[in-house]
């Protein structure tokens, strides 16, 4: 019945989203040239490159400053969290990559126990050196590929799964459930036995400039950025505009809302009252001051995030 009442209402829903007069260069920051730099100077010693990204936005906010400094080199791109991501549109991502020049696509679930896909990884990349020449490491039986990507992608994870499968210890690389976990280029850590292969782990590098609002908000909703910089208000109004366009209404039974709604203020309302998320607020009166228990916005806000982001709202395509 509710999904037939949203199907009834889809025509009610924004077609575009108000960004108003936000602005991206204020969410990222800089560019983080010291980590492009670290990875610029490691490059003598890196056969490929491994970039990997969020499935869920496979053609957005991939950095183009990586191509521009670091596609000297064979080239992987590892499109991560495929779990979460809605895979009907599996081909069309890969034809409009291939048209962008990215011929060597992987997709990967890097947090599960045993995921085929790694398996495929390195006789890919095997396969994708030999393919070209080595130039000054033609000698060296052994590989050393570098890991890049923008933050929170899974990088870590990667290189932790690839362990895992590989030679069968455990983790190397801190894993975080937010950007910004890996500050530095690190040395070397060894992935395979057979052949030898070590990876280079590396920062988060966001874009210089990010080439439109839109991709900026698609890369917070995925959590490349801390929340607080753009607002979890507002990344929770786009969730529920994505949500909508895309005729996902998994959110209406979740938070027992009657229907689908397009106003974020009326969902974030229904959470607090499902979820039980209040505070206690100081209110200005004629008498004095009042203490009050008001909804919790942020909080219920901050849960919904968390919901798509754990593909509990169901798999979902931004691009």
């Amino acid at each position: 019945m509710k999904l037939f009442q949203a199907l009834r209402n889809v025509g009610n829903f924004r077609t575009v989203f108000d960004f108003g007069e936000r602005e991206v260069a204020h969410w990222f920051p800089g560019h983080m040239a010291k980590g492009l730099k670290q990875m610029r100077a490691s490059l003598k010693n890196v056969d490929c490159i491994v970039e990997i990204h969020d499935a869920r936005i496979p053609l957005s906010g991939r950095n183009p400053v990586f191509q521009e400094t670091l596609d000297v080199r064979p080239h992987l791109l590892i499109l991560n969290k495929m779990d979460l991501a809605d895979q009907s549109n599996k081909q069309r991502i890969l034809k409009n990559l291939e048209k962008a020049g990215v011929r060597n696509v992987l997709f990967t679930n890097c947090l599960k126990q045993r995921d085929d896909t790694i398996k495929k990884v390195v006789p890919t990349v095997v396969e994708i050196i030999k393919s070209k020449p080595r130039f000054n490491r033609d000698e060296n039986t052994n590989y050393c590929l570098m890991v890049i990507g923008v933050p929170n992608v899974g990088k870590s994870s990667l290189i932790n799964s690839l362990r895992r499968t590989n030679l069968k210890k455990g983790r190397a690389s801190r894993v975080g459930g937010e950007p910004g976990v890996t500050k530095a280029v690190l040395t070397k850590i060894q992935v395979c036995e057979r052949p030898i292969i070590h990876l280079l782990d590396t920062p988060g590098v966001l874009p210089p400039k990010i080439e439109s609002v839109e991709t900026g908000m698609k890369l917070a909703l995925c959590g490349t950025i801390l929340d607080h910089l753009v607002g979890e208000d507002i990344i929770a109004d786009y969730l529920l505009y994505s949500l909508n366009r895309l005729g996902n209404f998994s959110y209406v039974e979740r938070y027992n809302l009657q229907e689908p709604s397009d106003n974020i203020q009326h969902v974030l309302k229904r959470i607090t009252v499902k979820l039980g998320k209040t505070q206690r607020v100081k209110a200005i009166t004629g008498v004095g001051n009042i203490t009050v228990i008001v909804p919790n916005y942020t909080a219920a806000a901050y849960d919904f995030i968390r919901a798509f982001r754990k593909g509990e709202l169901g798999q979902v395509m931004l691009d």
